[in-house]
């Protein structure tokens, strides 16, 4: 077994956004342990991505 280790755990987790009120979204978060207790949090990051991108050549070409 390692020390120190670095490990990155993902959870599906409910936000509340004023815009788009509640919804599930993916939340990653690294962690550094040491021993097999966490640390500390090195980044959290969110997967918050709805819909399809908006094109503008595709926008042009409905106008």
């Amino acid at each position: 077994m390692k020390l120190i280790y670095i490990k990155r755990e993902s959870n599906i987790k409910e936000l509340y956004r004023t815009r788009t009120g509640l919804m599930k979204s993916k939340v990653t978060s690294i962690t550094k342990y040491f021993m097999g207790v966490p640390i500390k949090t090195i980044h959290t990051y969110k997967q918050i991505y709805q819909g399809r991108k908006n094109n503008a050549i595709e926008k042009m070409l409905f106008i």
